[in-house]
């Protein structure tokens, strides 16, 4: 295998790819490591999936016209300020080649680590800042310098949200240089203040969603970007240079019957944070520290346990979280917010882990 990758360029080589939450095969556990939704799709979906499936000899649409107009209903945009990808990594890979390759990006030194590997994939010098001992994120720290700027808001791993008007902040800072800020809002359903409203005044604000988290469509790849249209037509045109059939018809059907059911989406979102914050409630009484999270996950530590030993006995119980080796946040798990019967689980390992009888 060694003597083979010879052949593979030097570029390629160099690359260090982000690595996704593991996917078990054979026994069967709770899934609270990958951000999953614990409901099914809506209804719709399904009937939509299944009248679609008869139409897979034709391309699909490649400008994605009913769910990018469906899209600027729901969120009051034009669409053509809307770009749907493949899942929101695709769009965020689009937003990097358009925005930021050659040049220079900054972001928060713990975030989401497709960020970093997008930077490299894209020759990008990527530049981080430390997040406060809080693991929240000083938007002062972000601003000035020839830099674009790269943000999950609400934050991955810790869970934490900037709010508004530190984004404006950023977003201002970024345009006196000819700069883009790009907000990766994946999580945004279950809290925080959305850069949305920034649009209206701003032309140089990105905002990547996805249909994984509220709209329970991880297994369908589906994205989008909001920006002002000029930007789209730059989503759009790298885009076309890779795959100008874009979204596939399973995917644009499952995603506008999602969009169509928005009420039910809005149901599980509630549950979800009402679940999370009794889990969050049941942490804290077993002394473990507990970030405020505004997503679909609690990111917590416990002071007598150390994080890839708990991780490890989770698992044994059949329970898989999820852990980062980065140094300050070595001991932190971050936690998926499942159905009431995973938490409750969940809890109850946790219990006979943390103060065994």
């Amino acid at each position: 295998m060694r003597k083979q990758r010879k052949y593979l360029s030097e570029w390629t080589q160099a690359l260090q790819p982000w690595i996704p939450g593991e996917q078990p095969r054979g026994r069967r556990y709770i899934k609270l490591n990958t951000n999953e939704s614990p409901f099914s799709p809506a209804p719709g979906v399904i009937t939509a999936l299944q009248a679609e499936a008869a139409q897979l000899r034709l391309y699909p649409d490649p400008t994605c016209a009913a769910l990018r107009k469906a899209l600027a209903g729901l969120h009051g945009i034009a669409p053509e300020g809307i770009f749907v990808g493949n899942g929101a990594n695709e769009a965020l890979a689009f937003c990097f080649a358009a925005f930021f390759a050659g040049g220079a990006v900054r972001g928060a030194d713990i975030s989401y680590g497709f960020f970093a590997t997008l930077a490299k994939l894209c020759g990008t010098a990527y530049h981080t800042v430390p997040v406060l001992e809080d693991f929240s994120i000083d938007p002062d720290s972000l601003c000035g310098g020839n830099f674009g700027v790269a943000l999950a808001n609400p934050n991955t791993p810790t869970s934490r949200a900037l709010p508004r008007g530190g984004l404006r902040s950023i977003a201002e800072s970024c345009a006196a240089q000819g700069k883009v800020l790009l907000v990766d809002e994946a999580y945004i359903s279950f809290g925080g203040e959305s850069a949305l409203p920034l649009l209206e005044t701003l032309d140089n604000v990105v905002i990547v969603r996805t249909f994984s988290k509220a709209y329970a469509l991880a297994g369908l790849r589906v994205g989008y970007a909001m920006a002002h249209p000029a930007l789209i037509e730059g989503l759009n045109k790298v885009r076309n240079s890779f795959n100008p059939h874009g979204v596939d018809r399973l995917a644009q059907a499952a995603a506008l019957a999602a969009v169509y059911d928005t009420a039910y989406a809005e149901r599980c979102v509630a549950a979800v944070c009402a679940a999370r914050l009794r889990f969050a409630s049941g942490l804290k009484a077993m002394g473990f520290t507990v970030l405020p999270s505004d997503a679909n996950f609690v990111f917590a530590r416990h002071p007598n346990h150390r994080g890839d030993a708990l991780q490890s006995a989770l698992r044994s119980k059949g329970i898989l979280v999820r852990r980062f080796d980065e140094p300050r946040i070595v001991d932190w798990l971050r936690i998926t917010i499942g159905n009431d019967e995973e938490m409750d689980k969940a809890i109850g390992a946790l219990k006979t882990i943390v103060a065994p009888r």
